[in-house]
């Protein structure tokens, strides 16, 4: 793609406005991007501003009114690295992969207010064709559809059973172009 400024050089920046609902793509390169004042790189924040102090604040969220961090929040260390979580939420950076386990039960509720959720989803990228993100759609689905039988709301899940079916016939037209 070229700059859309210039025409000369590749687009390397690329940015979405979005004024009054009106949504607007912009696409340039870095020094059309610099020269109308739309390269900047702090988008807003204090240069001082890293994920870290970010990670670390949240953390300090969870003591109300600054208060003393209880107990189990001061003695809590990675049996591995030997991380303890108050120098983890001083840092907001974890010693090794285990601290994961180790400090599970404090970081939940953080993940969850971060994520909306402590189970990874992870993306698709649409240039797959779409049938990995078919086959996601099956599996949540299939979810639902055992929470409502579970709730016995048997339209909901009369629903979702037709939907499942609907993306599992998709699936096979798919495939069957392909081979």
């Amino acid at each position: 793609m070229v700059c859309q400024e210039c025409g000369k050089r590749p687009a390397t920046v690329h940015y979405t406005k979005i004024v009054n609902n009106q949504k607007t793509e912009y696409h340039m390169c870095e020094q059309c991007a610099r020269d109308k004042g739309e390269l900047d790189l702090s988008f807003g924040f204090d240069p001082g501003f890293s994920i870290h102090n970010l990670l670390a604040g949240l953390l300090d969220m969870e003591v109300p009114g600054g208060a003393m961090q209880s107990p189990s929040k001061q003695t809590t260390k990675c049996p591995t690295c030997g991380l303890s979580y108050s120098e983890f939420s001083r840092s907001g950076r974890l010693g090794c992969s285990d601290c994961y386990d180790a400090f599970a039960r404090q970081m939940e509720p953080l993940l969850r207010r971060i994520q909306g959720s402590t189970a990874h989803t992870g993306k698709v990228p649409e240039r797959t064709g779409g049938v990995v993100k078919l086959e996601q759609d099956i599996r949540k689905l299939t979810e639902e559809l055992q929470s409502a039988v579970d709730a016995e709301e048997f339209e909901k899940a009369a629903a979702l059973r037709d939907r499942i079916r609907e993306i599992k016939r998709e699936l096979e037209e798919g495939q069957g172009g392909q081979e």
